[in-house]
């Protein structure tokens, strides 16, 4: 009996091992192609400000606004976006919103004075809502919480390499100034922006919606799959059963919204004023592209090495809040100094923690949440969370305005991943829920 038992296991075992293998080998590439764009597209204005701004005369303040004002749409249209998705399937709305994306992406060539790049900076907001809320609930119709952490890692690895690639790309596409008459900060948008389109059409083909509709997955594997992914949901419900409303309504989705909030404004104050910073290094163009890819090169090996830890730990909290402490920490150092180098050794360490917290955070929500209360609770926590993508720049920005330097801004950038930290490790989280059931991963 117990022989037969143990040829049980490793033949359940099997399956689940070339399960997940199928899964990963077919969404995640593609996956991260998409959400590559999707941020290239999104934070390439930072690259596009080193000759954009002298040539438009924007000021600090005036591309602050600029870069902040596409979460205000993006805050708008993020829950109905999220609905829309699980509504409609994620193949036709998440080409809708790559293939809507692009397209405005690329009109940011036309901007031609303040109220034009608001305004398109705006609509970019409003097509890309939806777009990483909805695949952090589609990776949830994939995976088991055992395996979440380390492949919305996986996924969510685009970020640090779309600026390791797309940091160089920019800063040599700035090159091209009177090329076929457009400025290089012309052509970044353009050739940045065409990708998006063309992969939004072949997205429309190529994503499955739902584990049961996966022709390229044996009915084995899709029978494992959903029993395991319909006992997780089981258990959720068990615990606690919400509706949209109360989901959205519920204090736990509120502090993580706050959490969310301090992350992202750290995230985004980087992400659009370091090419900035490293430009006035005295380095060129191309020179800052390069320099500006190291922190977040560092931050891709730091963040997959800590999202498999906090899942063969199964440990949340501390593998959210420590790497927050950090942020804070690295960003108030980097604000006393002034010699370039040291400079950049803090601001990789602070790029380290911020993405070593992307790779785990989105493991608190699911882990209790499913169905509607889930695509509506996720929407809702990033779109507040991203408020402070409005918030960060702004800061920065202004400081930049009123004291002529960014040291300021970063300081008090700070705060908010401080904060965020705190309300982190207070808030906990409930492990029993998530991986209710489940055997010790890999």
């Amino acid at each position: 009996m117990s022989a037969t038992t143990s040829v049980a296991r490793e033949r359940a075992s099997d399956i689940e091992t070339s399960t997940i293998r199928a899964i990963s080998w077919r969404l995640i590439p593609f996956l991260v192609l998409a959400y590559f764009f999707s941020y290239l597209d999104r934070v390439n204005l930072g690259f596009a400000a080193l000759t954009m701004n002298a040539e438009l005369k924007f000021t600090p303040l005036i591309f602050s606004w600029g870069a902040g004002i596409f979460f205000i749409g993006y805050f708008i249209f993020e829950v109905p976006s999220n609905l829309a998705l699980e509504r409609f399937g994620a193949s036709r709305w998440i080409a809708r919103i790559m293939v809507t994306w692009g397209i405005i992406s690329a009109l940011m060539a036309t901007v031609s004075g303040v109220w034009s790049f608001y305004t398109l900076r705006f609509l970019l907001g409003v097509a890309e809502a939806g777009f990483f809320p909805g695949i952090i609930l589609y990776l949830t119709y994939w995976y088991p919480a055992q395996y979440r952490a380390r492949f919305l890692a996986a996924f969510a690895v685009a970020v640090p390499i779309s600026t390791v690639i797309g940091a160089p790309i920019s800063g040599l596409l700035l090159g091209l100034d009177g090329v076929m008459g457009l400025q290089g900060w012309q052509w970044l948008f353009i050739l940045e922006g065409i990708p998006s389109i063309l992969l939004g059409v072949v997205t429309w083909f190529y994503l499955t919606d739902r584990p049961e509709h996966a022709t390229w997955l044996s009915a084995e594997q899709k029978a494992w799959l959903g029993a395991r992914l319909d006992a997780e949901i089981a258990a959720k419900q068990a615990a606690r059963h919400m509706t949209l409303g109360e989901a959205l309504s519920s204090p736990k989705v509120i502090m993580l919204s706050l959490i969310y909030f301090g992350f992202v404004g750290a995230l985004y104050g980087m992400q659009f004023w370091l090419p900035q910073i490293v430009k006035a290094f005295g380095l060129t163009n191309a020179q800052t592209g390069f320099v500006t890819a190291i922190p977040y090169l560092f931050g891709t090996v730091a963040m997959i090495l800590w999202a498999r830890h906090s899942d063969a730990t199964r440990e949340r909290v501390f593998h959210v809040g420590a790497p927050l402490i950090l942020i804070a920490a690295a960003l108030a150092l980097s604000s006393y100094l002034t010699d370039p180098t040291l400079t950049m050794v803090v601001l990789t360490v602070a790029a380290i923690g911020v993405f070593c917290v992307f790779g785990v955070f989105w493991t608190l929500p699911t882990a209790w949440l499913s169905g509607t209360a889930a695509a509506g609770a996720i929407a809702l926590i990033n779109s507040i969370g991203n408020l402070a993508g409005f918030g960060g720049p702004y800061l920065i920005g202004w400081m930049k305005d009123t004291t002529g330097s960014t040291a300021n801004g970063l300081l008090a950038l700070a705060v908010l991943p401080l904060i965020a930290g705190v309300l982190t490790f207070l808030g906990g989280h409930e492990s029993k829920i998530e991986f209710a059931g489940q055997t010790p991963a890999e």
